[in-house]
């Protein structure tokens, strides 16, 4: 239904004046939001910019993957933001994003035990691929900026999914009012964000939820090199920490493939 698209004036009246955001912009369809909000950030617009898009035909995911919404069935969104703690530190914001779209669609689920992390960017639901995001460092002469980009299966059907692994609101029978959705995403990482650039980490609150700590687990380094282990933790950087036969590794990139979730 039209009604439960997203609507920029709806997005900003549902968020909080104080939060972080402060423009929300709406587009029927681009080629990539993080793209064009990377644009802006060149330009030297700063922080607290939102742009949403109802379909993304050129939308790039880790790795280069390729990352395309159909037409209204996902959300595409790219926040701009010029992060406070040093560079070092920027790694928790793909990390801050994940956890901001677990806890609101925890917010929507009947049981919020369903929503989970995997290290570095997924957010799964009922096991399955729900969210894929990707934080880009803008430089400025005024200074750097970030642009983290988010994509939440909303509508999708099962022969839309990008992959067998993946899921949508819709299909776990969750509700698909984008705007609520969004406002939703927006309000709970304004939270994580003001934390995290008080205390340049949210350590504590992250392996709380990721499903990645504790579990047996194999690290996609690159095409040569896999290693497996169990998750100990994240540092102070965000980085995985995996309990190797080799001792204690940290990874600042990989795939994470969890043991019990393989096919």
């Amino acid at each position: 239904m039209t009604d439960l698209l997203p609507d920029a004036a709806r997005i900003s009246s549902l968020l909080d004046p104080s939060g972080v955001f402060d423009e929300v912009r709406v587009v029927a369809t681009t080629g990539s939001t993080n793209h064009d909000v990377a644009a802006l950030a060149r330009d030297g617009v700063g922080e607290g910019l939102v742009l949403v898009s109802g379909e993304q035909t050129a939308g790039r995911g880790r790795l280069d993957r390729s990352w395309v919404s159909p037409p209204g069935a996902s959300i595409s969104m790219s926040l701009l933001l010029r992060p406070l703690p040093p560079f070092p530190q920027w790694g928790w914001l793909s990390l801050l994003a994940g956890m901001a779209v677990a806890s609101a669609v925890e917010d929507l689920a009947p049981d919020p035990t369903d929503v989970t992390l995997k290290w570095p960017n997924d957010v799964l639901l009922r096991g399955d691929k729900l969210c894929g995001i990707l934080s880009e460092r803008i430089e400025h002469a005024d200074g750097a900026r970030a642009v983290v980009g988010i994509g939440i299966n909303v509508s999708l059907t099962r022969d839309q999914l990008p992959v067998p692994a993946a899921t949508s609101l819709a299909l776990a029978g969750l509700p698909t009012d984008q705007s609520v959705i969004v406002a939703g995403v927006l309000g709970h990482f304004s939270r994580y964000y003001r934390l995290w650039s008080r205390s340049g980490s949210l350590r504590e609150e992250y392996q709380a939820r990721c499903a990645s700590i504790g579990a047996e687990l194999t690290i996609v380094v690159d095409e040569h090199r896999r290693v497996h282990g169990i998750g100990r933790g994240v540092d102070a950087y965000g980085r995985l920490e995996v309990a190797t036969a080799r001792g204690v590794e940290t990874f600042a990139v990989g795939d994470v493939v969890h043991a019990r979730l393989k096919p």
